[in-house]
């Protein structure tokens, strides 16, 4: 039987709410993905382009640091990654989650929460954090509301 570990971060609860979600769908082992130093809400401020979230988007080698790692995520088949759209893509934080493990040989499946936008050109950025032997699937933009039962279809679509 495939272990399934759904990991997630987010800034402001939305993700999180629909993190709970997808790893009760998926039953799978929950992780947040917390940066050592918490965002304020004037690090989150878009509209100010020296916030700490716009200069981290603005660096593409931006790797903020977890505060914590997946213990034994060798034990794990896929890793569900969820995030917040942030300038058309996930945060670096998601790159540094990549980087931070070797996911050979594993299924990554992510999904987003936005006020808008779509996913964009994510994957294909978050493709470059990890070994060319991952199998990916195309992430899914959804509501934080999202129903289980929408979650659950999505998932069997993608035979997880």
């Amino acid at each position: 039987m495939s272990k399934i570990l759904t990991a997630y971060f987010s800034a402001s609860g939305n993700t999180k709410r629909l993190a709970k979600t997808v790893a009760e769908a998926a039953n799978s082992d929950l992780f947040e993905i917390i940066p050592e130093t918490p965002y304020t809400d004037s690090d989150l401020n878009w509209m100010d382009k020296r916030s700490r979230s716009s200069v981290e988007m603005n660096d593409k080698g931006s790797r903020p640091t977890i505060a914590s790692q997946v213990e034994n995520m060798e034990q794990y088949d896929t890793v569900i990654i969820g995030f917040p759209i942030w300038w058309y893509e996930a945060p670096r934080i998601i790159q540094s989650f990549l980087e931070s493990y070797d996911f050979s040989g594993k299924t990554i499946v992510t999904f987003a929460t936005s006020g808008g936008s779509g996913m964009g050109k994510t994957n294909d950025i978050l493709k470059h954090s990890c070994p060319t032997s991952v199998k990916w699937h195309e992430g899914k933009r959804m509501n934080s509301n999202t129903d289980i039962k929408t979650i659950k279809n999505w998932l069997s679509d993608l035979n997880i």
